[in-house]
């Protein structure tokens, strides 16, 4: 078995065209049946803030890949100086169930939620068919500095300017990094950061909703963690597009929320699926926002994951570990 952290991701290298295209693969066959993916089960204990989910799945075509990702969600770990989440993923060699890699390390979860955002950002530029994007972000975690660093690193020409917010403050040397080419603003509310954004990414772990004004006209709201916005502020987008309903109507989600108070059924929402190959975005109004509410599926983690462990055999990069 290889064992792999997220300094070995680093060494093989994060190429985001490669990883977008991993990523549009395995949403392609995705329900068929060359993709198996469960419903992921919630573990809770004590503080029910707290949560481990399991994240099981098998990925054919070119990924071929089974196995399972674990994830801790313990907000509270940041006043302690702690990382909020923590992860693994264990790989199993589809044919005979051997366990042929575990990789540990928040990275590929990084990369993964940012590689699918990339796919949505896609098609939106696409309608929008403009440059000089305003964006905002709400969250300057670990998950909002990889969604921005996929950004420009797609479409770092087409931004005009970055607001960043975060309740936690955000040190201005983080604000300064080379691929932001100086286009990064730090403001003091959440507001300023959403105020006529073309685009505006939420990546917090606040415990209560707070965003209840309503978006831009035509704004593509990228809601990644997915707990943010009022039933008031969202209830009036009519461009709902999620990865999998499933999975995002449940635990207190935006679109559960939606669900529950304001009617909102799966009739009612888009895939991502569908926009990246059936053009669902094509008849949008161009005045009309865009709410995507990705719950994150563990068949795109898996296929990032073989592809780093195939990577890394290829290299002789990590750690074999003996049975």
């Amino acid at each position: 078995m290889l064992y792999l952290n997220d300094g070995h991701i680093r060494e093989i290298g994060i190429e985001w065209p490669l990883l977008i295209d991993r990523i549009e693969s395995t949403l392609r066959i995705m329900g068929t049946e060359a993709v198996s993916q469960p419903l992921k089960p919630y573990l809770r204990y004590g503080n029910p803030a707290n949560r481990i989910i399991a994240m099981p799945a098998y990925v054919g075509g070119d990924a071929d890949i089974s196995g399972i990702k674990w994830i801790a969600s313990f907000p509270g770990n940041l006043a302690r100086g702690k990382p909020r989440a923590h992860s693994a993923i264990v790989l199993n060699d589809p044919a005979d169930g051997v366990p042929v890699a575990i990789i540990n390390g928040g990275l590929l979860s990084e990369l993964r939620t940012a590689a699918v955002s990339a796919i949505m950002l896609r098609e939106y530029m696409k309608l929008k068919r403009r440059s000089g994007y305003r964006v905002g972000v709400i969250g300057w975690g670990p998950i909002g500095r990889s969604q921005i660093g996929m950004l420009m690193a797609q479409h770092g020409a087409e931004v005009d300017d970055i607001r960043l917010f975060d309740l936690r403050g955000i040190e201005p040397q983080s604000a300064r990094d080379p691929s932001l080419q100086a286009k990064a603003v730090i403001v003091p509310t959440w507001q300023e950061a959403y105020w006529d954004r073309d685009i505006v990414f939420t990546c917090t772990s606040s415990a209560e909703r707070y965003i209840d004004e309503p978006p831009q006209a035509g704004a593509l709201l990228m809601n990644i963690s997915l707990r943010e916005y009022t039933a008031e502020s969202s209830s009036g987008i009519g461009t709902v597009v999620v990865d999998d309903w499933r999975e995002v109507c449940r635990e207190n989600t935006d679109i559960e929320l939606l669900h529950l108070q304001a009617g909102l059924t799966e009739k009612d929402t888009t895939t991502l699926r569908e926009v990246a190959f059936g053009g669902a975005l094509r008849t949008v109004p161009a005045s009309e926002p865009i709410f995507f509410n990705p719950m994150g599926m563990a068949a795109f983690d898996l296929a990032l994951a073989a592809y780093y462990w195939r990577e890394a055999m290829r290299r002789s990069i990590g750690v074999t570990l003996e049975d």
